[in-house]
């Protein structure tokens, strides 16, 4: 027979622990399927979130799951190849391992992807010290250094804006970026603009000293910030046919307040519904997530006792 839940949380981040602590809580069946592959791997620490500010983020998920464990809620290292419709009140969910579990309701948080330039070097140091894409979440740690900003989109002129807030010394390297309208708005800001496509990264005892364009030149850096490409995991929502909403960094779900989706019964959190989710918003909207889902299965149970398992 398949193994009922009354939830299966896809994606054991932020904000799928947070689901699941509040489902467990509320004393429901829930099982997380968490592949092990959370965005902030390459991170030594992360930030910005109250109380837990410069926590491991290895640490924090690993907290997360004994305090789920803590409430009954099963975890497993596996992947979900697939959801489907099982009913008019349920999903089938199939798991890497070969066995499909049945579901009441499905939160997604399977996150999203960064898909960084291909430029020799940055792969290799991405997260680390020097190699960063958030100043809020390594602004501080890095302030007052010689920053270099390497353009991979329209929304780098505003990342290079934004992060002299941290130093007054920015070089923005324009890179393979075409555009000319945004550039002025450096000039203005005191942000040196370097034509020239980048070549490398100059690393010296572990450390970044400079940016190494095509044609040999070396502009001293001490910090490098990229904005990567985004890849939303959206590919489940889209077979268990959510509406999807075209953004300039990918295709997210369509979701109220509390992550629900279009479809019935499938809510969506974390940055597998929107790509501005830190590890604080991703924990609250897991957390919104999970009140709503127990509080549907509530009150429709009272409504009708028999679906009630």
């Amino acid at each position: 027979m398949t193994q009922q839940y009354e939830v299966v949380v896809v994606g054991g981040g932020a904000a799928g622990l947070a689901a699941a602590l509040v489902l467990g809580r509320s004393r429901r069946r829930v099982l997380v399927v968490d592949a092990g592959e959370p965005r902030n791997a390459p991170a030594a620490h992360m930030h910005g979130y109250l109380s837990r500010d410069g926590m491991p983020p290895a640490d924090f998920l690993a907290e997360g799951r004994r305090e789920i464990q803590g409430y009954g809620v099963e975890l497993v290292r596996e992947r979900v190849l697939d959801a489907a419709r099982d009913g008019a009140d349920g999903f089938t969910v199939t798991l890497s391992g070969g066995r499909s579990v049945g579901a009441r309701r499905l939160v997604i948080a399977t996150g999203l992807v960064d898909e960084l330039p291909d430029v020799p070097g940055i792969a290799e140091r991405w997260g680390g010290p020097d190699v960063v894409h958030c100043p809020y979440c390594h602004g501080w740690e890095v302030r007052d250094r010689a920053f270099g900003v390497l353009a991979t989109g329209p929304m780098s002129v505003h990342q290079a804006l934004l992060v002299s807030q941290w130093s007054k010394d920015v070089v923005f390297f324009r890179h393979t970026l075409e555009a000319e309208d945004e550039l002025g708005r450096l000039a203005a800001a005191g942000i040196e603009v370097v034509d020239g496509e980048v070549g490398g990264l100059v690393v010296e005892e572990d450390r970044l000293t400079g940016v190494r364009l095509a044609d040999g030149r070396v502009h001293p850096r001490e910090v490098l910030f990229v904005g990567p490409g985004i890849r939303p995991r959206t590919e489940l929502l889209g077979r268990l046919g959510a509406e999807l909403r075209e953004t300039p960094f990918g295709k997210f779900p369509v979701v109220d307040e509390t992550g629900r989706t279009t479809v019935p019964g499938v809510w969506a959190a974390g940055n597998a519904a929107t790509m501005q989710a830190q590890v604080i918003n991703a924990a609250s909207a897991g957390h919104l997530a999970g009140i709503a889902i127990n509080t549907e299965l509530v009150f429709g149970d009272l409504e009708s006792p028999a679906r009630k398992p």
